[in-house]
């Protein structure tokens, strides 16, 4: 016999006769690939060195089973004691296991716990290649599968459940499907704990296309932390336009804040999260895109969707979602976005290509359509001139005149005045740094 792919040759340790440092990753390695035969008491040559006390041996064996891999895989071990030139040499039997991938639970569901045979040699597999055994083996959508990351917390879900007066334990994670039947944590719960991996990333832009930023940001941690934080950050950019009929005024905001809210979950909610990218907005004068990864579930059209069918792809985070009360009802989404827009010659865009899903919301006061600084007639845009700058210079910290001109699109002169005067108001203060003058809320 030669060392292969289903055979390995190992030795005690010569002075300690300790067990081999890498015999457990052997065992997984066989177990995830094609199953094979450990020797211990032959050398790597294929010369017989034997083993005293085997039945010691063979007790070390299956409690290093037992003890350093997850989940068992005592059921699929054979451990035995043969003899080869009168010498006692253990035989272990490695059956490929039923529940992959199988891993050293020192070590996780990660590339250093994770291997597979290849040849005489054992490899660890990628996160890709993780993910793929998991499905390939349970059958399990994404949200239903055991997650990589085993070490989770769940403050942010918590601290949800308790404001809506809902209990949070380990039956109603299992009612949830935050733990599946092996009493691990699933892929659905590594998007609601705060150790979420992906993220919402939101750039703001000066003018209609991409070519100068204002503001970008990248929020992570539970999906439930991202559409709070995403929806205020979104908001604070969502302006705020006054009209005056005779002395009756009317405020509208550039965006309908439902509109703004059903696009988020929309994102969040149905999304693909077999890709590992973020979701991306992009906000502009005249629009914002919401860009989330996963096309629709085959066989749905978007002539279906606005016509009310509905079939998530993740429903089980749709049922958290649901019963945290942020969603309604399943599939209404895409039609409250459109009624929002009824009475606007500016409908929203729902885009879908491979892999990609968008939404686009028009700004129902297209900047085009804004009277001019220089015009003779007052520029109502926002509700309050006054109250945005502050607004602003408390989200910043502290701004320059610059940033009050490429925020509020106003002209030198008038940005100066604006800030001198909320100087002598005493409300903000000026300050130099270096050669240039910023301005900081007053303390």
């Amino acid at each position: 016999m030669i060392e292969n792919i289903d055979i390995e040759f190992k030795e005690l340790d010569k002075i300690k006769g300790t067990l081999p440092g890498s015999l457990s990753k052997d065992i997984v390695a066989f177990a995830n690939t094609l199953g094979g035969k450990i020797y211990i008491g032959i050398k790597d040559d294929g010369s017989i060195v034997g083993v005293e006390n085997p039945d010691d041996v063979m007790t070390r064996i299956s409690n290093l089973v037992h003890d350093s891999i997850l989940p068992d895989l005592i059921p699929f071990i054979q451990i035995q004691t043969i003899e080869k030139n009168k010498k006692h040499i253990i035989k272990i039997t490695v059956s490929t296991g039923t529940q992959r991938p199988y891993y050293l639970a020192k070590d996780g569901l990660k590339p250093k716990g994770v291997y597979l045979r290849r040849g005489s040699a054992c490899i660890p597999v990628s996160e890709a290649g993780i993910r793929e055994m998991i499905m390939e083996t349970s059958g399990k959508s994404f949200e239903e599968s055991r997650s990589l990351n085993q070490d989770l917390t769940f403050e942010t879900l918590n601290k949800e459940m308790q404001l809506r007066n809902l209990e949070f334990n380990k039956p109603q994670m299992r009612t949830l499907k935050l733990i599946g039947t092996d009493n691990l944590y699933t892929n659905l719960a590594l998007l609601l704990s705060d150790q979420c991996p992906y993220t919402t990333k939101i750039a703001v832009f000066q003018g209609s296309d991409n070519a100068v930023f204002r503001e970008r940001k990248e929020f992570g941690g539970s999906l439930l932390k991202q559409l709070s934080e995403a929806y205020h950050f979104l908001d604070f950019f969502n302006k705020t336009k006054a009209t005056f009929n005779e002395l009756i005024r009317t405020d509208q905001r550039d965006y309908p804040e439902e509109a703004i809210r059903e696009a988020l979950l929309n994102g969040i909610i149905h999304r693909d999260y077999i890709f590992s990218g973020s979701n991306i907005i992009n906000m502009y004068d005249n629009q914002i895109e919401f860009i989330s990864l996963g096309s629709l579930i085959s066989g749905l059209s978007l002539k279906s969707i606005f016509i009310g069918a509905s079939q998530s792809r993740n429903p089980n985070l749709a049922a958290v979602f649901y019963r945290l009360k942020l969603v309604e009802s399943y599939g209404t989404g895409v039609r409250k976005i459109n009624r929002l827009y009824k009475d606007y010659t500016d409908k929203p865009l729902f885009q879908t290509a491979e892999g990609v899903f968008s939404v686009t919301l028009p700004n129902q006061n297209n900047v085009n359509n804004i009277v001019k600084e220089e015009s003779t007639q007052y520029n109502f845009y926002t509700l309050d001139i006054k109250n945005e700058i502050l607004n602003f210079i408390k989200f910043k910290k502290k701004i320059t005149r610059k940033d009050i001109e490429n925020k509020f699109g106003f002209g030198t002169t008038k940005s100066f005045n604006l800030l001198k005067e909320l100087c002598e108001n005493k409300l903000i203060r000026q300050i130099k740094q270096g050669k240039q003058t910023v301005y900081i809320i007053s303390p």
